[in-house]
């Protein structure tokens, strides 16, 4: 293999040194320094943050030598060395405020031996403010200030509103440093996951341009398919290749499971970079991004919130939503949003409405895999295999045996767990069947206190319906009243009528008949 894959690797300099594969993305990093000062980037996990950090923090110590070859070097003349402050967020389990300030005390430490300290400076914003003037005053160049996963904190804090807003106030004082001292400082760029809105961390720091959907940065992360042909064309030969595959079969697949992030309306598809880069590493296709681990803080947030799960795949919502999260807040939609589960699919310009939706196959079915334990009673090893047997069942027609799996996932639910016994059954159906349709062509559909579902295989069709309140006999007729079948009277394969109710007695599946 001709290239070296940076997997896990999100040091700019160790990229260019040891060889290792790399995307240019210099001339967006050369626009976007010399047109303004403060800026702030949100983007999911594993997209190439901590490496735009460290590619402007290369570009900022003038190291003019690791972009040879690139497009800044043509751009850019000066090569001005300036002084580095650079805080990283990532490396701390933020359980109570003293993990923050430890963290902040270590970062200040390190620069104070640089640059020196003064007895004066006793809080944590006020040995900030005087490392910026000395390391200004000591160097005759301006700061450049990074600070990757800003909101590290607040994230493991959601839920815990006391922590929060401790938290919150500590960063807000020590990023409000930044904006006192503008004079001394050249350059600042803050990223991390999520946007923290209203009473925000931000709220000192109200000069910062936001870029994270500014549809000219939209590509500065991630890939896009232009730039998979014109970087990675001989891995995709290769690729299909291994796979057996068609060169057009493997480029489908590649965009079907890792394609459609869309930060910004109307913006060019970006492909998930750490998914496609083991894709071509491994050679083959995977779940990459879920693999590295899914916060439990977002199944948190939709069990605390009682969301009703068949909305997330065609949520309707508005700018000031999606850009901001807010602590208190009931909706759990901008987290999903801006942790990468969901992602812009239209936009409605007359309204300034966003529609959302799961961005790939990866994320989808990565996101109903992780959420069945949470929901339903098995567990994380268990469910996958739940699935395969389900599909199994399906395809065989062993309709019995699929339905008494069904009844073992409703049972042992803690009572009190279930505040919304409609919405829970619902819900664990809708991750069900949403899994299942991976395999089989399955509809879902929800309405007041019933569920339509068609579930299609070579050889059978299956129409249910599901009862909430109500009898298997009433579920049955009304297949049968509301024509559900007729789409498929002509059609050669085995049909199945089956009408379900659930019992609000026994929490479960109670009846099943099939005609």
């Amino acid at each position: 293999m001709s290239k070296i894959y940076p997997i896990g690797i999100q040091n700019f300099e160790k990229i260019r040194r040891d060889g290792y594969f790399y995307i240019d993305k210099t001339a967006l990093v050369y626009q976007m320094v010399k047109t303004g000062s403060y800026f702030f980037l949100s983007r999911p996990r594993r997209f190439g943050k901590s490496l735009l950090v460290s590619t402007l923090e290369a570009y900022f110590e003038g190291k003019r030598e690791l972009f040879e070859g690139l497009a800044i070097e043509k751009l850019e003349k000066d090569w001005t060395k300036h002084p580095i402050l650079h805080i990283d967020l990532n490396t701390e389990k933020y359980e109570n405020l003293e993990s923050l300030e430890n963290i902040l005390n270590d970062t200040l430490y390190k620069w104070e031996k640089v640059y020196g300290t003064e007895p004066s400076e006793t809080s944590l914003p006020l040995r900030f403010k005087g490392i910026i003037r000395r390391a200004y005053e000591q160097t005759g160049n301006r700061v450049a200030i990074f600070v990757d996963e800003y909101d590290k904190p607040m994230l493991q804090a959601i839920g815990n509103e006391e922590l929060q807003k401790a938290f919150r106030n500590t960063l807000q004082a020590f990023y409000g440093a930044i904006k006192t001292m503008d004079g001394y400082i050249k350059f600042a760029f803050l990223t991390g996951v999520t946007k923290f809105g209203k009473v925000s961390v931000f709220s000192a720091l109200n000069n910062l341009i936001d870029l994270s959907m500014d549809e000219r940065y939209a590509a500065i992360c991630g890939m896009t398919e232009k730039e998979i042909h014109d970087n990675l064309e001989e891995d995709l030969l290769e690729l299909a290749d291994k796979q057996k595959m068609s060169y057009e079969e493997v480029c489908r697949e590649l965009k079907t499971c890792y394609d459609g992030y869309h930060f910004v309306e109307n913006s060019v598809g970006i492909y998930n970079p750490f998914s496609v880069l083991n894709t071509f590493f491994k050679m083959k296709f995977g779940s990459y991004w879920f693999e590295t681990g899914t916060p439990t803080y977002l199944v948190e947030l939709l069990k605390a919130h009682h969301y009703d799960l068949h909305c997330m795949a065609h949520v309707e919502t508005d700018a000031d939503i999606l850009n901001s999260v807010d602590s208190a807040s009931t909706n759990p939609i901008p987290v999903i949003y801006q942790s990468g589960y969901l992602t812009i699919k239209k936009f409605d310009e007359r309204f300034g409405i966003y529609r959302l939706g799961f961005p790939n196959r990866e994320v989808e079915e990565g996101f109903m895999k992780f959420l069945l334990p949470f929901y339903a009673n098995t567990n994380k090893v268990e469910s996958p295999f739940q699935i395969l047997k389900f599909v199994r069942e399906v395809e065989s027609g062993d309709y019995e045996s699929f339905f008494r799996r069904l009844q073992s996932f409703f049972a042992d639910t803690p009572y009190e767990l279930i505040r919304d016994q409609e919405l829970h059954y619902q819900n664990v159906l809708f991750i069900v069947f949403k899994l299942i349709g991976f395999y089989v062509k399955a509809e879902y559909h929800t309405s007041q206190g019933r569920i339509d579902l068609v579930l299609q295989t070579d050889e059978f069709i299956y129409v249910m319906e599901f009862k909430l309140e109500g009898s298997a006999e009433e579920a049955l007729r009304q297949i049968n009243e509301k024509n559900y079948a007729q789409p498929f009277a002509t059609d050669p394969r085995k049909l199945f009528k089956i009408g379900i109710n659930f019992s609000s007695q026994t929490r479960n599946i109670e009846r099943w008949i099939v005609e």
